[in-house]
């Protein structure tokens, strides 16, 4: 499978994935309200889904899929395996007490999380219960990721990434069951969703170890030891671990800034909403592929291959999140009142959140970037230097979002546009020096393909801005929010359609990307 055929499959999945997250959270929003039932349930799920970004996914891939590589690339798949099964024996244990303890102390663990909820006895209450019942999600998950790395690694992509659907299809059906039941805005219903959580981690740890078992892999649980590889695993899993909690801070930072301007907490949620769907398509599929690609390739002493990767990447990523930033800027405004004003969204709501989307977009490569370079050293086995460009990221971030607030405030613009600009500088101070690092270690150098395309990709991304703007103001009559909704999502979807026609189009007149070329990334082998 070709490198951009394993992105168009991950990122495509990772769509329907979203697509499908976004209406699991209007069904919930119609079964639960947002009461004191929705507050639980939504503590209930952020919890251990909290706790699965920081062990799970992000500490434990950046450092288990390097290692897993090293070994099936080098030693054969039996060493690989026999380093998987210890990693998986040593993880289950440490999740296993680690969920024990939480469940047993969760009316003290509320109290961090949640510490509101103690005026409300029967609320906090339903939050414990709740979230006892989710916890087990996060071994659950944890274990998927470990299972995930082991498929990308192999070059088996759908399964890892068709999971995630199985959440939103459970929860669906939870909420679809709890509405059947006639359990709509009772605490019923909150016990329905969090056991939906429950078992939509058995269904993807099934799935996936199935997945794995059918690629050859019959994996076994050991008595945990602490063998040299899993003293080297947690060695390097750590900074990761020490990333995550950075990104988490950043996020609790933010939240308590914002919640100093009326409605600002509520803006920036939803332009968050919005601009991490492309983050998300386009990054989780380039961090997924890239990093099993590089750390394999980079084992077999291919280093050529490893830079094409590289290049190929970061081509791909723009070529996707370039036009995605200027959409997002230019159009922020029609974009929100067509998804969200509507009900207690106001008319006085869209401008302030537009502004703060247009400030997160024009940091959407950054981010997208990040995840193309921070592999480049995961692969390494070098998780440290991300991870101190992670703490310079979050001290910009901090001292930028608090001078940016009151700056604008004393200026008279909304203070909370601040708070984004600063996530945006912050994201872009990172990916420069993470590039930097690998230029100047020789391990990232600009190719003639990348060279010649990215001003390309830049001047039809601007191009197709300046159609998008044209666009606007020939349909403004239908998107003006007197005019039926189907009428502004259809004007809207006009707009979209005829400003990608025109961004393709020049993509292929200037030879970016050919039809012919396309066909061949789709059949071409890896090496």
């Amino acid at each position: 499978m070709s490198l951009y055929k394993s992105f168009a499959t991950v990122g495509g999945l990772t769509m329907v994935s979203r697509v499908l997250g976004f209406v699991r959270d209007i069904l919930i929003a119609g079964a639960l309200g947002s009461g004191a039932i929705a507050d639980a349930f939504f503590v209930a799920f952020r919890f251990p889904n909290l706790f699965r970004r920081l062990f799970g996914e992000g500490a434990f891939n950046s450092a288990f899929v390097p290692l897993f590589a090293k070994r099936l690339e080098g030693e054969g798949e039996a060493a690989a395996k026999s380093f998987a099964e210890e990693a998986m024996s040593g993880l289950l244990m440490v999740l296993v007490i680690v969920s024990a303890l939480a469940m047993l102390a969760m009316p003290w663990l509320m109290m961090l999380l949640a510490p509101g909820f103690a005026t409300d006895p029967e609320k906090y209450a339903l939050a414990v219960d709740l979230t006892r019942i989710a916890f087990p999600y996060l071994t659950c998950m944890s274990l998927v990721a470990l299972l995930s790395g082991v498929l990308n690694s192999m070059h088996r992509f759908w399964a890892a990434a068709a999971a995630p659907i199985l959440l939103n299809v459970v929860l669906i059906s939870a909420i679809g069951l709890a509405i059947a039941l006639g359990y709509a805005r009772r605490p019923e219903a909150g016990y329905v969703l969090a056991w939906g959580v429950f078992v939509a981690g058995l269904a993807q740890l099934a799935m996936l170890w199935i997945a794995v078992r059918r690629a050859g892999l019959h994996l076994r649980i050991r008595r945990p030891r602490y063998t040299e590889g899993v003293q080297r695993l947690v060695q390097l899993g750590i900074p990761g671990l020490i990333s995550g909690g950075i990104t988490q801070i950043n996020i609790v930072v933010g939240t308590i800034i914002a919640s100093l301007q009326a409605g600002a907490v509520s803006y920036l949620y939803y332009a968050d909403r919005l601009y991490q769907l492309p983050l998300g398509i386009v990054g989780v599929a380039v961090g997924v592929v890239l990093l099993p690609d590089l750390a394999r390739r980079l084992r077999a002493g291919d280093h050529v291959a490893a830079m094409d990767s590289q290049n190929r990447s970061m081509e791909f990523a723009l070529l996707l999140t370039l036009p995605a930033a200027v959409a997002l800027a230019v159009a922020a405004e029609p974009i929100i009142q067509v998804l969200f004003e509507r009900g207690a969204f106001t008319a006085t709501d869209t401008p302030k959140t537009a502004a703060a989307l247009a400030a997160f977009a024009f940091g959407l490569p950054a981010f997208v970037l990040i995840k193309v370079f921070q592999p480049a050293f995961f692969a390494r086995e070098d998780t440290r230097t991300p991870m101190r460009y992670a703490g310079v990221n979050m001290v910009v971030n901090v001292i930028g979002s608090v001078a940016l607030f009151f700056l604008f405030q004393h200026l008279g613009y909304p203070p909370h546009v601040g708070i984004a600009l600063a996530t945006t500088i912050a994201a872009w101070i990172n990916a420069a020096m993470l590039f930097l690092t690998l230029k100047r270690h020789g391990d990232f150098e600009f190719d003639g393909r990348l060279v010649r395309n990215l001003p390309l990709i830049g001047l039809a991304s601007g191009l197709m801005g300046g159609v998008l703007y044209a666009a606007l103001l020939v349909l403004a009559p239908y998107l003006d929010r007197a005019m039926p909704l189907l009428m502004r999502g259809s004007a809207l979807g006009a707009v979209v359609a005829v400003s990608m026609l025109a961004f393709a189009f020049v993509i292929m007149a200037t030879g970016v990307l050919s039809p012919a070329q396309l066909k061949r990334f789709m059949r071409r082998k890896p090496a």
